[in-house]
């Protein structure tokens, strides 16, 4: 016997409803449609909205002068260039304790471990700590490196804390670009008599790589938006120095604009402003260096 033909897209129960209903079930279609474009339009609209409003509060305050110069009693003359050179101390200190160690644990996790009860302990431990709050870092930071470890409240200190804050974000975003490297690679490696570590180094490590930095330089970023851990940590809301030493007091942009929003004068409003307009820049170039990076590897790769 021959096979009848097959059934066309859209036929079956659909293509035997009554007229009313198809239209019923058309017009339900389009409106949930709409809807799930609205849930994606609104948020952003929202989010142009207060950014736009953020900086026409701050236009004022954008100059190489609020750059450049040290926080002051006077709004007008305010700076926030020990709060930048905190930021970017720490984002250094964060990336180069939490990479190493996040990038290694997640090769670990996805090349050399065996499935057991010790490494899905491991992962659900890892899942965890993702996603405990921020302050909790804080105390722990606290506790262990400026009593214990005697680090004092320095940027050595904060940036110890924020490396275990973006520790786990490493791992999980690591795993998962190492998982979409495809097996047939690691066999046709270990086929040509590779070991384990060179079939990881050469061949792994570089495919992942796109994916491994995205990840990595997002929480990264992540970090240097960070408040409440650097305020239980100990950094300065008033710091008219750069910090000369892993060991010297800090402040941060964060810890910046938080305090200029507590003041008073109506002023420093403004100045939080112009703040959160070049921390959310900083970001914003720290997200598009993530990526160039990336297509820039994935085309090298491809």
């Amino acid at each position: 016997m021959t096979a009848g033909p097959h059934p066309m897209p859209g036929t079956g129960e659909a293509a035997g409803l009554s007229p009313a209903l198809r239209r019923r079930s058309v017009l339900y279609e389009r409106l949930f449609a709409w809807a799930c474009l609205a849930a994606v339009v609104l948020p952003l609209l929202l989010l142009a909205v207060l950014v736009a409003s953020v900086f026409i509060a701050g236009l004022e305050r954008l100059e190489w002068s609020f750059l450049t110069g040290f926080p002051s009693r006077k709004w007008e003359k305010a700076g926030i260039l020990p709060a930048l050179v905190g930021s970017g101390g720490l984002v250094v200190l964060t990336a180069c304790m939490a990479l190493p160690v996040g990038v290694a644990a997640a090769v670990y996790l996805e090349e050399y471990s065996r499935p057991g009860r010790v490494s899905r302990l491991i992962e659900l431990n890892i899942a965890n700590l993702a996603g405990v709050p921020s302050v909790i870092y804080g105390l722990l930071g606290l506790e262990v490196f400026v009593r214990v470890v005697g680090m004092g409240r320095s940027i050595l200190a904060g940036a110890c804390t924020l490396a275990l804050l973006v520790l786990p974000i490493v791992i999980m975003a690591s795993r998962e670009a190492l998982r979409t490297v495809p097996d047939t690679l690691r066999e046709a490696a270990t086929g040509l008599g590779a070991t384990r570590w060179q079939t990881v180094r050469g061949v792994v490590l570089p495919m992942a790589l796109p994916g491994v930095l995205t990840g990595s330089i997002l929480a990264v970023s992540r970090a240097m938006g960070e408040t409440a851990p650097l305020i239980v940590v100990g950094a300065l809301t008033y710091v008219t120095f750069l910090p000369d030493g892993l060991d010297s007091p800090f402040t941060a942009l964060p810890i910046q604009i938080f305090t200029w929003v507590s003041r008073p004068q109506r002023g420093f409003l403004i100045d939080a402003a112009a703040g959160i307009t070049v921390l959310l820049g900083l970001l914003l170039v720290i997200n598009l260096t993530a990526i160039l990076l990336r297509d820039r590897l994935q085309r090298r790769n491809s």
